[in-house]
């Protein structure tokens, strides 16, 4: 699992080359008690993957993978829209 101690919010969209097991990793540690055990999120994050694979017998990452874009947007969206009305195209 990576570990890179990136600096990926220095500028925008530098976090798009964040590799998205880190990126998951970095989100478990965002609530109170779990701030900043990157270790711990680490190997959560390796148990679940050996759970992944001893229920489907497919590639953790990939299942991962599939689940962000199945989470994503289906399509591209763009704000319209100035002051407070703002409404999807």
């Amino acid at each position: 699992l990576p570990h890179t101690s990136g600096r990926f919010n220095k500028k925008r969209f530098r976090k798009a080359q964040c590799p998205i097991v880190e990126r998951l990793t970095n989100s478990l540690m965002r609530t109170g008690r779990n701030n900043g055990k990157k270790l711990m999120a680490v190997r959560i994050l390796e148990h679940t993957f050996e759970i992944i694979h001893l229920l489907t017998d497919a590639n953790p990452i990939q299942v991962i993978v599939d689940a962000v874009v199945n989470g994503g947007p289906r399509e591209d969206s763009t704000r319209i829209g100035s002051a407070g009305v703002v409404r999807r195209q």
